[in-house]
């Protein structure tokens, strides 16, 4: 429960929900692109604010009041901003990316469930932006209250990892092998289930009337599709869609994709004697716990996966929260695939607070119904929650330093480029004439620019004009190494025929 509001700091609650309500409003606006100026003057505004809140607060107490979760939800917000215009090496635009790696890791740390391989990328991020950080604070760029803040933060990221390296530094090194063999099958299991239970949600979609045809209703999502239930009678007896069952089609696949990891359960299984694992010279290495609490973990979803085969869903009382979860994790999935083209960071913001809500719901790590009850499914839900905390850390750490103004040039760059280096590498017969659309297309970009540089629909100097610039660059080097490749083409060809008809005239003249 969150702590009371000391009365000194209710006109800063004030003035921060102001700030994250004008945040919000900007946030919506899709008619224009998102302004540096606007950004920036916001996060003065708060910075003003961060001020205040420190003058009246003593440094050596832990805080945890609605003002600290809102402070949370504005510096997230406007980290996402940063992102947007392309100001993705200043330390505001680290925060939401420190934020989504810290739920990742206490992710991991709650179910036990990682490796080293799946710690390093994280050690790694960790210290790009500690450097981001620690360049801006000793430039004088942002304020130390800002740089200290984000110092904080990542101490805090870099403890929880310390954490998990510590709890893998007990495994013997005669055990590491079985840890690593079972994480995977473990992985593997989860999304199997996942993908069995998304698998006969899918049957929702099938039209129940077998008389009207087809309406808007059978265009549904998912979500929405599977409140209805649909019976195999319904099934069997529309004339329109003849769709076969598909129960004798699923249940045979996920007993084939079940069985190698079963088997591969028993053979760790197999290894143990009197429940612990025997090492080399008969001998039993230490962190036994841990081995096998995950191998019990994973033959728990084995058995949850056959009960999700029979019942043949969630249970219902989870059913809502994971037909959110697969609308949210669907959603994610396709921006990863065209955030290059369609992705405003910003946009990260609602995924992100669903989740929140999405996790905060749970009781001990579990969910429950309305008796309290811990309902079949968990596994699922959990592999869900997890996945969709991966894409958005995914997405937020792929974005790249150039503004949303210039996005749009630098995809069409980054298309025109690919074309010229594909016809570049195959080579072959080509004319001026088919060179003409890209020259067209690089002139376009060319005539935009004013004094060298891409400018603003309000005047300014949009981020990620260097990109841009060398994008450009590349493409004409391509196009003039077609155009010299062209013009060596053609000189051999004159030169052929020159000797072609050289020869031709030492034959006339034999002849005569």
């Amino acid at each position: 429960m969150a702590a009371p509001i000391a009365q000194e700091e209710l006109p800063i609650l004030e003035a921060i929900i102001n700030i994250r309500n004008r945040l919000t409003a900007l946030k919506k606006n899709r008619g224009d692109y998102i302004k540096a100026s606007d950004v920036n003057a916001l996060y003065q505004a708060i910075v003003k604010q961060v001020t205040r809140l420190n003058e009246v607060r003593d440094d050596h107490t832990t805080y945890n009041n609605r003002l600290d979760t809102t402070l949370a939800d504005v510096f997230n917000l406007l980290s996402l901003f940063y992102l947007t215009i392309g100001r993705t090496r200043e330390c505001p635009a680290t925060y939401s990316q420190i934020a989504s790696m810290r739920q990742i890791l206490d992710h991991m740390n709650e179910s036990g469930i990682y490796n080293e391989s799946d710690l390093e990328p994280f050690h790694k991020r960790i210290a790009e932006l500690r450097q981001i950080v620690q360049q801006d604070a000793e430039s004088g760029k942002h304020p130390v209250a800002m740089t200290t803040l984000l110092e904080r933060q990542l101490n805090e990221c870099d403890n929880v990892l310390r954490g998990l390296l510590d709890s893998l530094a007990v495994l013997s090194p005669e055990l590491m092998p079985i840890h690593e063999r079972l994480v995977n099958v473990r992985r593997q299991l989860v999304a199997l289930a996942a993908k069995e239970t998304a698998s006969q949600a899918a049957l929702a979609l099938i039209p129940q009337d077998p008389v009207l045809p087809p309406s808007d209703d059978d265009l549904q999502t998912p979500t929405e599709a599977s409140t209805f239930g649909v019976s195999d009678e319904a099934e069997s007896k529309t004339p329109t869609k003849e769709v076969p069952n598909p129960e004798p089609i699923i249940l045979p696949k996920l007993k084939a994709e079940l069985k190698p990891l079963t088997e591969e359960l028993r053979k760790i299984d197999s290894k143990r004697v009197d429940g612990r694992f025997m090492g080399p010279g008969g001998t039993f290495p230490a962190s036994q716990a841990i081995c096998s609490s995950l191998l019990e973990d994973c033959f728990d979803i084995v058995q949850e996966i056959r009960a999700l085969a029979e019942s043949k869903n969630v249970a219902s009382s989870l059913k809502p929260i994971y037909d959110r979860l697969t609308e949210i994790r669907r959603e994610l999935e396709s921006l990863v695939m065209t955030h290059r083209w369609s992705l405003r960071e910003t946009d990260l913001w609602n995924y992100s607070l669903s989740l929140q809500e999405i996790d905060k719901m749970r009781i001990d790590g579990k969910f429950v119904d309305a008796e309290g009850n811990r309902p079949v499914g968990q596994y699922v839900l959990l592999y869900l929650l997890r996945r969709c905390y991966g894409l958005i850390y995914r997405l937020l750490s792929s974005s790249e330093p150039v503004s949303e103004e210039l996005i749009p040039i630098a995809n069409k760059l980054t298309t025109v480029k690919k074309c010229l280096n594909e016809v570049l590498k195959y080579g072959g017969a080509f004319s001026p004439r088919e060179l003409y659309p890209y020259q067209l297309a690089l002139h376009q970009i060319d005539s935009i620019r004013k004094d060298g540089k891409f400018v603003g629909v309000d005047g300014s100097i949009p981020e990620g004009q260097g990109i841009v610039m060398a994008h450009l660059n590349e493409c004409h080097e391509l196009l003039e190494m077609l155009k010299e490749r062209m013009d060596e083409g053609g000189t051999e060809e004159e030169d052929e025929y020159d000797e072609t008809t050289f020869d031709t005239d030492e034959v006339s003249d034999d002849e005569r």
